[in-house]
C-alpha cells in the first residue's frame, strides 16, 4: 500500500536522484510484497494454478507499461516490445531456469521434474518465440524486419490460441504433468505446510497481490526515464532498456522461483519460469497488435542475427536439459552462462 501511495505520488513528475532512489527502495518492498501474496494463493489453490496466476498477473501489467511506454510513437520505441519480449524470454529460459536448477542440484544432490509438463511448456514457448519474433525478419511484404498486418493479425491470433490450448492443458486435461515430483517420482499433490489459508486470507491477498503489482510496474515506469537517461549517458545500446525493464518486472517471479526450488518443488519452478515466458509472447503480442491500430509508430518485432543464435542454443539446450527429467549443477551452470552472453552482448553488441 505504501508503494501505491509512492506511485500516486511521483506519477508523471521529474524527480532528483534522492526520490529516484527512495522509489527503488519502494519497488524492492512491491516485489517482495507480491512473492507473498502470490505464495498465499498458490498454497490454497495449488499447483499449477498457483504459478499460472503470478505468471498471468505480472504479464498483463507488463503488457500495460510496454504499450504506456510505446504510445509517444517515437522512433525509439519501435523496437521496445521485442526487446521487453525477447529478454524475457532469455530472463526465465536460462537466468530464473538456471538459478533454479543450480539451486536444487546444489541443496538436494539433482533437480527432479516431471519432463512430459516441462517439455510441452518448452516446445510451446519455442513455436510462440518462432512466429513472433523470427519470421518477421524474413518476410518480404513490408520493409525491415516487420509484419505485414495480415502477418501480425495472424502471429496475435496464434499465439491467443497456443497460449489458452496451454492453459487447458496445464490446469483441466493434463494436470498431473505439472504437479511437483518427490525423489521417487511420484507425484505430489499439496504441500508440507501446515497451514492453509482461509478464504478471508486470499481474497485479502489477491487484492493485495494485485496492488502490489500494480505498484512494481507503475514504480518501474516512474524509473524508467532516470534508466533511460543512465542508459544513453554510458552511451549503451537503446535495448538495454528492455532488458532492465525485464529484469524488474520478472522479480517476483524469480524470488518464488528460486523460492520453491530450495524447498524441493522444481517443477513449481520451471511452471513459473516457463509459464511466464509463455504469457509475456502471447500476450504481448496480441496487445501490441491490437494497439499498432492506433499506435503512430512503427512495430519491429524480428529479431537480429545475433538474438536469434541465442534463442536457438536456448531452445536446443533447453530440450537437451528437459528430456531426461533430472540435472545437475552443470545443466543450471549452462542455462546461466546462456544468460550471462545475452547480457553482454546487450552492452557491447
Amino acid at each position: 500500500m505504501l508503494a501505491l501511495l509512492v506511485l500516486a505520488a511521483t506519477w508523471g513528475r521529474a524527480l532528483p536522484w534522492a526520490l529516484v532512489a527512495l522509489v527503488a527502495v519502494f519497488l524492492a518492498g512491491g516485489v517482495l510484497a507480491a512473492v507473498h501474496h502470490a505464495e498465499v494463493i498458490a498454497h490454497k489453490v495449488g499447483e499449477p494454478f498457483g504459478s499460472l496466476v503470478l505468471a498471468v498477473a505480472v504479464t498483463a501489467i507488463e503488457v500495460a507499461l510496454i504499450v504506456t511506454l510505446m504510445a509517444d510513437g517515437s522512433e525509439k520505441n519501435a523496437t521496445l516490445a521485442r526487446d521487453t519480449v525477447f529478454a524475457a524470454v532469455m530472463i526465465t529460459c536460462n537466468g530464473i531456469m538456471g538459478i533454479c536448477l543450480l539451486s536444487a542440484s546444489l541443496r538436494h544432490r539433482v533437480a527432479v521434474y516431471n519432463s512430459e509438463g516441462t517439455g510441452a511448456m518448452l516446445a510451446t514457448v519455442a513455436t510462440l518465440a518462432t512466429l513472433s519474433l523470427v519470421l518477421p525478419r524474413f518476410t518480404t511484404s513490408t520493409p525491415g524486419p516487420r509484419f505485414a498486418p495480415g502477418q501480425l493479425a495472424f502471429a496475435a491470433t496464434a499465439s491467443v490460441v497456443l497460449y489458452g490450448l496451454f492453459v487447458l492443458t496445464q490446469t483441466v486435461r493434463h494436470r498431473d504433468y505439472f504437479l511437483p515430483l518427490a525423489r521417487a517420482g511420484e507425484v505430489i499433490d499439496g504441500d508440507e505446510h501446515a497451514h492453509v489459508p482461509t478464504r478471508r486470507e486470499v481474497l485479502t491477498s489477491l487484492g493485495l497481490l494485485a496492488v502490489a503489482l500494480v505498484s512494481v510496474v507503475g514504480l518501474a515506469k516512474v524509473e524508467s526515464p532516470t534508466i533511460e537517461h543512465g542508459v544513453a549517458a554510458a552511451g549503451l545500446p537503446s535495448s538495454v532498456v528492455g532488458v532492465v525493464i525485464a529484469l524488474l518486472v520478472l522479480l517476483p517471479e524469480t524470488i518464488a522461483a528460486v523460492r520453491a526450488a530450495r524447498r524441493d518443488r522444481v517443477q513449481t519452478s520451471l511452471n513459473l519460469a516457463l509459464g511466464s515466458a509463455m504469457a509475456s509472447i502471447g500476450l504481448t503480442v496480441p496487445a501490441v497488435a491490437v494497439a499498432s491500430i492506433w499506435l503512430s509508430g512503427p512495430l519491429v518485432l524480428g529479431l537480429d542475427s545475433t538474438h536469434m543464435v541465442l534463442l536457438a542454443l536456448t531452445m536446443v539446450v533447453g530440450t537437451l536439459t528437459i528430456v531426461p527429467g533430472r540435472s545437475t549443477p552443470l545443466q543450471g551452470g549452462v542455462h546461466l552462462s546462456i544468460l550471462g552472453a545475452y547480457l553482454v552482448l546487450a552492452v557491447i553488441p
